[in-house]
């Protein structure tokens, strides 16, 4: 079972190595979550928008990787236009802060001028990447970041993208769904591997 309280890195580790993961309500209590289907990205069959290669080949962002990971996190943190909570709680920020501190966390920013307008975060374990959420205070600028997390998760040989529910966001991503129990098989594969989470030289 797992103990959410206090929440640490180390339970993160071991959540999402069994396929949960964790998230806040309004209260503060964590809940933990193994959807069934659970939402993917197949890493090999992702295409930009044809309206996004603009940006893309443009270069109107400046892409950074783990520069101000906690900083993109809270950004995410932050409620969306019509919404009066978010999921990610202050308790979730200072664990994958400390998750991200031991390697395992990672940020993709997406910067303009100097400022921080966009990005994503998630965690990598073995060949997995479990996408956690993203922001875009500028158009594009998410989507952007994303791109460049697949350039990365393609050269560096990962196997499994996770999005863990299926929306309309991820679904512009082309996102599927898949039983839990063949998400549980990829991801025991994935977990016997060893990449890099790292800017591709592209």
């Amino acid at each position: 079972m797992l103990d959410p309280s206090p929440l640490t890195a180390e339970t993160l580790v071991y959540a999402y190595a069994s396929g949960v993961f964790p998230m806040a309500e309004e209260t503060g209590e964590i809940l933990w979550y193994s959807p069934d289907p659970r939402a993917i990205i197949p890493i090999d069959t992702y295409k930009p928008a044809k309206s996004l290669k603009p940006f893309i080949n443009q270069e109107r962002f400046e892409i950074r990787i783990n520069t101000c990971f906690e900083q993109v996190m809270r950004n995410c943190a932050l409620p969306r236009p019509g919404e009066e909570e978010t999921w990610i709680s202050e308790e979730l920020v200072q664990a994958y802060t400390n998750l991200h501190k031991m390697g395992l966390a990672h940020s993709v920013e997406a910067w303009q001028e100097g400022k921080l307008v966009g990005g994503l975060y998630g965690v990598a374990l073995g060949g997995a990447f479990f996408g956690e959420s993203m922001f875009s205070l500028v158009s594009n600028s998410s989507k952007v970041a994303f791109h460049y997390l697949v350039q990365i998760l393609r050269e560096q040989n990962y196997s499994l993208l996770d999005s863990q529910f299926m929306n309309d966001n991820v679904l512009r991503y082309g996102a599927i769904d898949i039983p839990r129990s063949e998400y549980k098989k990829r991801l025991a594969k994935a977990l016997k591997s060893t990449c890099d989470f790292q800017k591709p030289a592209i």
